[in-house]
C-alpha cells in the first residue's frame, strides 16, 4: 500500500509519519528539507527562488513515487507530489512569484509525470489553524522558517482546503490537529490509529 500524510508547514506531518511508520512497521519517506539546496534562499527571496525550489521538490517527489510504486511493501510518505503542485506551486503563482512561462513549463512537466504515477491508497490530511502552525514552527526553531509571513501560511491553508475538497480524487482522512497532541498523548495517537484501522482494514467503527 501507499499511504501519505498531507498538511501545512508546522502541522505535524513528519511526526505523524514517523509514529505511524513505527506503529505499523511501514517504511517512511520524508521530503528533502535539511538537504534542500534552495530552501534557505527561497525564504530570503521567495520571488527569485520559487521556480528553482518547486522544480527541485517536484523532482524529488517524483523520484520517491517511482520507488514507492516499485516497492513490495507499504510505504508512508511525508507530503505528496499532488499538494506540492496544487497547494505550494499554485500559491506561489497566485502571489506573483512565478512567471507564466515558468508556470507553464512546470505544469507540462507535472502532467507528463502523472502518466506514470498513482494516487495514495489513503491520504491523511492534518488540518491546523494558523496560530497552531505558528506555535509549532516557533517550537522547532528552524532559522529559515522564522521569517515566514502569516499571510503565506493563511494562503497555504486556503489552498489546502481547495485541494482536498475540489481537486483531489483519492480517499482522504481529515484530522483536525488543533485539539490533538498525538506526539505526547497516547490516547490521541490511538484515536488516529483506530480511524486508520477502520478505513484500511475494516476494524472498529469510525466516528464521523
Amino acid at each position: 500500500m501507499y499511504i501519505a500524510v498531507a498538511g501545512n508547514i508546522g502541522s505535524g506531518k513528519s511526526t505523524l509519519t514517523r509514529m505511524l511508520s513505527r506503529h505499523y512497521k511501514w517504511e517512511a519517506r520524508f521530503e528533502s528539507v535539511d538537504n534542500n539546496p534552495y530552501l534557505e534562499d527561497y525564504y530570503r527571496d521567495i520571488q527569485r527562488w520559487s521556480f528553482n525550489l518547486e522544480v527541485y521538490f517536484l523532482k524529488e517527489r517524483f523520484r520517491d513515487l517511482i520507488a514507492i510504486q516499485q516497492a513490495d511493501h507499504t510505504i508512508i510518505q511525508d507530503r505528496t507530489i499532488f499538494e506540492g503542485v496544487y497547494v505550494f506551486m499554485q500559491n506561489n503563482r497566485e502571489m506573483g512569484n512565478l512567471t507564466q512561462r515558468d508556470y507553464d513549463t512546470y505544469m507540462e512537466l507535472f502532467t507528463q509525470m502523472l502518466e506514470l504515477v498513482r494516487l495514495p491508497d489513503l491520504l491523511i490530511y492534518l488540518r491546523a489553524s494558523v496560530p497552531h502552525l505558528v506555535g509549532n514552527i516557533q517550537k522547532r526553531g528552524r532559522g529559515y522558517e522564522q521569517t515566514i509571513q502569516l499571510e503565506y501560511l493563511e494562503n497555504l491553508n486556503r489552498r489546502y482546503e481547495q485541494f482536498i475538497t475540489e481537486h483531489y480524487k483519492g480517499r482522504v482522512m481529515i484530522i483536525d490537529k488543533d485539539p490533538l497532541d498525538f506526539e505526547h498523548k497516547p490516547q490521541d495517537f490511538a484515536q488516529i490509529v483506530d480511524r486508520i484501522d477502520s478505513t484500511l482494514f475494516g476494524l472498529f467503527s469510525e466516528e464521523t
